[in-house]
């Protein structure tokens, strides 16, 4: 199993909303982690599996603590809660301020998020919400350990060329310098464009042709509709099925590609013993089953 990673580089194009869409449908076992500096949205945005509020406290801010004296990576199920529709989540930090306290930790917990799914007793797939990645921001200290980095971006231009730019970056960065579209470097940078679902096609072919051309060795890997009415029925702001939201069917396809090209690599099985944290059922549309959920977006 795997470490997703997924970012911005400027602006709110929604990478908490992709990230719980992207979780609620993923086809294995996955635990969904706020890693953004600045702070967490879902403790303000979704309740608790018992119906109350989520516990601010547990989460990124208590396996602080417990880092510090090493992370076994069943470890970060104790810090994990269920969500009211069952999805886990690693509740991220309050504030940006306390980001400290996970200083020269971030290594460490790329490591264990990579390696909970060789766990023995409840692997699962990590999907990290890491915010926005403009400037020095520790969460990219998550990336090495990765298996896919992705990057999302709204299309009008200037986020399209911000997001070349920025996959140039990591590619030098991560890889030692820029690759060619579609090569095996790891972690592999992709880019998830949020656009309305009647454009994807064209718009896919556009910005895949300007990673090529900038030699940014990363490749478009899907769209997530620009949906605000499923993102609000995500967010438990609104009713309806959100598994027949424009939403929810694009984040379906976009796990189905992700695992058709890179599912080999991830060898693990997707059931496997589990020691009293079962997969979520209804937070979302898990694939195949499409339960409604109260979930969070941004």
């Amino acid at each position: 199993m795997a470490l997703i990673a997924l970012a911005a580089d400027k602006g709110s194009p929604g990478v908490t909303t992709a990230a719980v869409a992207l979780s609620a449908v993923w086809p294995r076992r996955v635990l969904l982690a706020e890693t953004d500096p600045a702070g967490g949205d879902l403790v303000y945005r979704s309740a608790a599996a018992h119906g109350g509020p989520l516990n601010p406290n547990t989460g990124m801010l208590s396996i602080a603590a417990t880092a510090r004296r090493g992370l076994v990576p069943d470890q970060l199920w104790d810090h994990a809660q269920p969500l009211s529709g069952g999805l886990e989540v690693l509740v991220g930090l309050g504030i940006a301020e306390q980001a400290a306290g996970l200083s020269g930790l971030w290594p460490t917990l790329g490591r264990a998020f990579a390696q909970l799914g060789d766990s023995p007793n409840a692997p699962a797939d990590v999907i990290a919400d890491c915010g926005r990645i403009s400037g020095d921001t520790p969460a990219a200290e998550l990336f090495p350990h990765a298996a896919l980095v992705l990057l999302l971006s709204r299309t009008e231009p200037e986020a399209i060329a911000r997001v070349r730019d920025r996959a140039a970056a990591l590619s030098a960065k991560l890889h030692g310098g820029p690759h060619g579209a579609g090569g095996l470097a790891t972690p592999f940078i992709g880019v998830v464009l949020v656009a309305d679902p009647g454009d994807s096609a064209k718009l896919v072919h556009q910005v895949n042709d300007m990673l090529v051309a900038g030699r940014t060795g990363a490749a478009v890997v899907g769209t997530i509709a620009d949906d605000p009415a499923g993102a609000a029925q995500l967010a438990g702001r609104r009713r309806g099925r959100l598994d027949k939201s424009l939403l929810i069917r694009s984040a379906r396809k976009v796990t189905a590609d992700l695992y058709q090209q890179y599912g080999a690599a991830w060898s693990v099985p997707a059931e496997g013993p589990h020691t009293g944290h079962g997969p979520h059922t209804g937070n979302g549309p898990q694939a195949g089953h499409g339960q409604p959920a109260a979930g969070a977006g941004r």
